[in-house]
C-alpha cells in the first residue's frame, strides 16, 4: 500500500459521504444549540461520522457487496432491505439536492417556482444518467476540494470574528438531537452503498494486493475520511452557535448558510458556495439514481430496459418530491429515517464484530428485536405517539426515540451467552 492510493482512497470515501445537502444541517443545529454546541456536535458526530466510519471498516472485512451486509438474516430479507434503501434513497436525499439548489442558487436570484427548478434539474440528470458521462466524475474531484476551501474560510472567519460569548441552548437534549439530526445526512446507509463502490474500484486498480493489503487501505482511508467528516462537520457547527443571537430563530436551514456565507466572506463567496454547492448537489442526484437504476438492472439480469425505466421513475420522483421545500422533506424523511436506520446501524455493527460474536442467529436475533423496537419510535414520528405511549412508556430511552438501543444490545448479549454455553457443551 503506497502513500497515493491511501490518499486518493480517503479523499473518494470523504467525496462520497460530503455530500452537498448536508451541508445546510450541522449550522442549523448549532445555531439552535448555544453553549452546548459541543454536546450536540458529539452526537451528531456519533451517527453523522462514527456510524458511516464503521460502515466502511464492515466493507473492509466483508470485501464484498452492499446485499453482504444482510445476507445473514436471510437472503430474501437482503434483497427487500437492498430494495428499501433504494427506494428511501430516491425518494428522500435525490430529492432534497433540487430543494437544496433552489433555496441556496435559483432563489436569491431569481423569482421561480420549486418545481420548475426541480422539473429542468431532473430532466439534466436523466441526461446524464443515461449518458453516464464521465464529466461528473471530474467536477466532483474539483468540486470537493473547492467546497471544503471556502468552508474553511467561513468557519475560520466565524471564530475570529465572532464574540465566544455563546447563548444559552434551546435543545432540551443536545446530544440526542444530535444523534438523531445525524440521521439526516443519510451517511450510514450511505456507507453501506458506496462501500461496495469502493470496493470494487480498489478490486480494479489493486490487482496486485491481497485481502489484508486492501483491508489495511480501506480502514486507514476510512479513518482519514472519518476525521476529515469530524473536523469539518463540528466546525460548521461551532459557527452556527456562534450565530445564534444574530438571526431570527425561525429562519431556514439553507437561508442560515447563506446569510453566515455573506457575514463571514461577503456577497461574492456566497455567489461561489451557492454554485458550488448547487454542482455538488446535482453530481450526488445523478450518483443515486444511477446506483439505483444499476442495481434494479442487476436484479433483471442486466437488462437495459429495467435501468432505464428506473431511470426515468427516479427522475419524475425527484420532480414531484422536489417541489417541496428542504425543510418539508427533511421532515417527510424522519419516519422512513426512524425505521431503517437503526436496522442499518445494526447491521454494521454485526458485520465489524469478529465472526464468534456474530454468527448467522445472532444476526438475526438482534436485527428482528431492532425492527421490533424501532416500530414505536416509528409511530410516534407519524403522530401516533400519543395513543402508543400507555404500551411502551415503559421501554428504556423511548423517550429519546432510540428505544431499540437497550433490547438489541440485551439479545446480542443472550444469544452470545446461548452460543458459548452451546459451544462447551457439544464440546463435552
Amino acid at each position: 500500500m503506497n502513500k497515493k492510493s491511501l490518499t486518493i482512497t480517503a479523499f473518494a470515501l470523504f467525496s462520497l459521504f460530503f455530500g452537498a445537502g448536508n451541508l445546510i444541517l450541522p449550522p442549523l443545529l448549532g445555531f439552535k444549540s448555544g453553549n452546548m454546541w459541543w454536546l450536540v456536535a458529539l452526537g451528531f458526530c456519533v451517527s453523522g461520522v462514527l456510524v458511516p466510519l464503521l460502515g466502511i471498516l464492515a466493507h473492509a472485512k466483508l470485501q464484498g457487496t452492499m446485499f453482504d451486509f444482510a445476507k445473514k438474516v436471510s437472503p430474501l430479507f437482503s434483497t427487500v432491505y437492498c430494495f428499501i434503501v433504494y427506494v428511501i434513497a430516491i425518494a428522500l436525499p435525490s430529492p432534497r439536492t433540487a430543494s437544496v439548489t433552489h433555496e441556496m442558487a435559483i432563489q436569491p436570484l431569481w423569482d421561480s417556482s420549486y418545481l420548475l427548478t426541480s422539473f429542468v434539474y431532473f430532466v439534466l440528470v436523466f441526461v446524464f444518467v443515461i449518458n453516464r458521462s464521465k464529466i461528473l466524475d471530474l467536477l466532483g474531484k474539483l468540486l470537493t476540494p473547492a467546497i471544503l476551501i471556502v468552508l474553511l474560510l467561513i468557519i475560520g472567519a466565524a471564530v475570529f470574528k465572532m464574540d465566544l460569548d455563546l447563548s444559552a441552548s434551546t435543545i432540551k437534549a443536545p446530544f440526542n438531537n444530535g444523534i438523531l439530526e445525524g440521521y439526516q445526512t443519510f451517511d450510514a446507509i450511505g456507507a453501506v452503498v458506496v462501500g461496495a463502490v469502493i470496493i470494487i474500484s480498489i478490486n480494479l486498480k489493486e490487482t496486485s494486493s491481497d485481502y489484508v493489503e486492501k483491508r489495511q487501505l480501506i480502514t486507514r482511508a476510512g479513518i482519514w475520511a472519518g476525521t476529515g467528516l469530524f473536523l469539518v462537520y463540528t466546525g460548521l457547527i461551532l459557527t452556527g452557535a456562534l450565530f445564534s443571537d444574530s438571526f431570527d430563530h425561525g429562519i431556514t436551514r439553507t437561508a442560515l448558510l447563506r446569510n453566515i456565507s455573506q457575514n463571514t466572506l461577503g456577497g461574492t463567496a456566497n455567489l461561489m458556495l451557492s454554485i458550488l454547492v448547487s454542482l455538488a448537489c446535482f453530481t450526488t442526484a445523478v450518483g443515486i439514481v444511477t446506483g439505483t437504476a444499476d442495481f434494479i438492472k442487476g436484479q433483471f439480469n442486466g437488462s437495459d430496459m429495467a435501468y432505464k425505466i428506473t431511470a426515468v421513475l427516479g427522475c419524475l420522483l425527484g420532480v414531484l418530491v422536489g417541489q417541496f421545500n428542504v425543510g418539508y422533506i427533511i421532515a417527510v424523511a424522519l419516519p422512513a429515517l426512524m425505521f431503517i436506520y437503526p436496522i442499518t446501524i445494526i447491521l454494521i455493527l454485526l458485520n465489524v464484530l469478529p465472526e464468534k460474536y456474530a454468527p448467522a442467529f445472532t444476526f438475526r436475533g438482534v436485527v428482528f428485536t431492532t425492527i421490533l423496537f424501532s416500530i414505536p419510535d416509528f409511530l410516534g414520528s407519524i403522530g401516533f405517539g400519543d395513543q402508543i405511549a400507555p404500551y411502551v412508556d415503559w421501554i428504556p430511552f423511548h423517550q429519546y426515540q432510540m428505544g431499540w438501543v437497550l433490547p438489541a444490545f440485551l439479545v446480542f448479549v443472550a444469544l452470545n451467552f446461548y452460543h458459548i454455553g452451546k459451544a462447551r457443551v457439544n464440546a463435552f
